[in-house]
């Protein structure tokens, strides 16, 4: 038997797919042709935009916003305590059409800006301006996305 725990108080869009396992909490507000894998933890009062993919594994705790046409890669973790164990909390916030790699950690209070990327693997420590591409730990600009999209269409064409 395949179950997924969704909350009665969540709201989620039309065409929304939610696969095995995953747990959506109380408040959560889920747009429309939203695709959540398995494994997913959404916490309480999480709210994400239209078109967004998040991959199984990844963790969304309280308090986080997602913008419209983000992807978010398997087992990817956004945090929402600067200060373990604190109960202040401040959650982190992904803007429209960015990309948020495989296992990539986002500490508490980030934003992720418009069209941005954030590598696989990346520890994003700091607010990650639009159209802009960071890597590593703790994650640096690289490049922009102009250059990211570039090389995404020379992959796609070789």
């Amino acid at each position: 038997m395949v179950t997924n725990f969704i909350s009665e108080k969540a709201k989620i869009g039309d065409n929304t797919k939610i696969w095995h396992f995953s747990y959506i909490g109380d408040d959560v507000e889920i747009g429309n042709n939203v695709k959540i894998g398995s494994l997913v933890h959404i916490d309480y009062d999480v709210k994400i935009g239209d078109n967004t993919k998040i991959e199984g594994q990844a963790y969304i705790p309280p308090l986080s916003r997602i913008g419209k046409n983000v992807f978010i890669g398997p087992a990817a973790a956004l945090t929402n305590d600067p200060y373990p164990m604190c109960n202040k909390m401040i959650g982190v916030t992904i803007e429209d059409n960015a990309v948020i790699g495989a296992r990539a950690v986002i500490k508490a209070g980030v934003t992720i800006g418009k069209n941005s990327v954030v590598a696989m693997g990346a520890v994003v420590t700091r607010d990650v301006p639009e159209n802009t591409v960071v890597i590593g730990s703790p994650a640096t600009i690289r490049y922009t996305r102009e250059e990211y999209d570039k090389k995404q269409r020379k992959w796609k064409e070789s």
